[in-house]
């Protein structure tokens, strides 16, 4: 039996540590008689999609995307539409589809998903035409993500740092959202478009997702009391955010959201520039992941 071969992208910024845990988690647990592999870092910004489209075309079985989730981005970018598997050695901050997906955060427990090579058909969701695999949201987590972005620290801690210092300050704005032909008029601290459960660290945004029902999650945080914060983020950690009398949960495959001054949004954790109306469409069964 030919093997199957594996292209492990793995993001520099990740630190030489993590590197040389990696490369000794491939050395000791990856099944060498089921698979060959290559090892290939990214360079610029998303290079790793170059990479992972190159892999593709010369038909390796997966790519193992070695980062957090806007890497995971990248890969999916490379090889959405081909034969090639995606699989997750999660090396981010947040790890929020990785976690979703229950891949363990440790590289060999990683290493083992792929050796053992259970593989499902997931849901890729599309903001206009940008590609997002986890969530994508247009209000105060859009905010979070450009801070965060453009932090020297990473972690639980800054990120927790960040949501505190901007939550007593942030305006919400009046949002028009049409969900399958539903109009929705809302003031509104998050919106959020989710194909995944959660942010990261735990935080679930959707706790109810799922990335195989051809379907989004929409989650409408309402303007609510600050003082209230604290017990959202609890919610959210244990799974009962949708359970708060401040959120709207609805589901849906065709949503726009509206607003003349939007400019900024996040796809799986990452924060551009956009216009002012965004379509959010949902693509069923369009990659192949390893999962445990």
């Amino acid at each position: 039996m030919s093997k199957q071969h594996l292209v492990f992208i793995i993001n520099p910024k990740s630190g030489v540590d993590r590197q040389k845990a990696v490369q000794e988690a491939i050395d000791n647990t990856l099944d060498q008689n089921k698979f060959t592999y290559e090892i290939q870092h990214t360079r610029y910004a998303k290079h790793g999609t170059e990479l992972a489209r190159e892999a593709a075309d010369k038909g390796a079985y997966a790519v193992v995307a070695v980062g957090g989730d806007g890497s995971v981005n990248d890969i999916v970018n490379g090889i959405i539409g081909t034969d090639t598997a995606l699989a997750v050695i999660p090396k981010g901050s947040g790890n929020g589809m990785a976690r979703t997906m229950e891949i363990p955060m440790n590289e060999r427990e990683a290493i083992e998903v792929i050796n053992r090579g259970n593989t499902l058909m997931m849901d890729m969701g599309y903001a206009n035409d940008r590609l997002f695999i986890s969530n994508a949201g247009v209000a105060f987590d859009a905010l979070i993500s450009r801070k965060f972005a453009k932090s020297t620290r990473r972690g639980f801690a800054m990120y927790s740092w960040l949501v505190t210092k901007h939550m007593w300050t942030y305006n919400e704005w009046d949002w028009h959202i049409t969900i399958d032909g539903k109009t929705i008029k809302e003031k509104a601290f998050i919106v959020c478009v989710a194909n995944c459960k959660q942010f990261g660290y735990n935080f679930q945004i959707a706790p109810d997702a799922s990335w195989t029902d051809g379907l989004f999650d929409l989650i409408i945080i309402r303007k609510f009391p600050k003082l209230l914060g604290g017990m959202l983020v609890y919610r959210a950690m244990n799974g009962t955010l949708t359970k708060s009398p401040y959120v709207d949960h609805y589901r849906g495959k065709d949503i726009t959201i509206f607003h003349p001054e939007l400019r900024l949004m996040q796809t799986d954790g990452d924060a551009h520039a956009c216009e002012n109306k965004i379509r959010f469409t949902i693509k069923p069964a369009a990659q192949k992941i390893i999962i445990p």
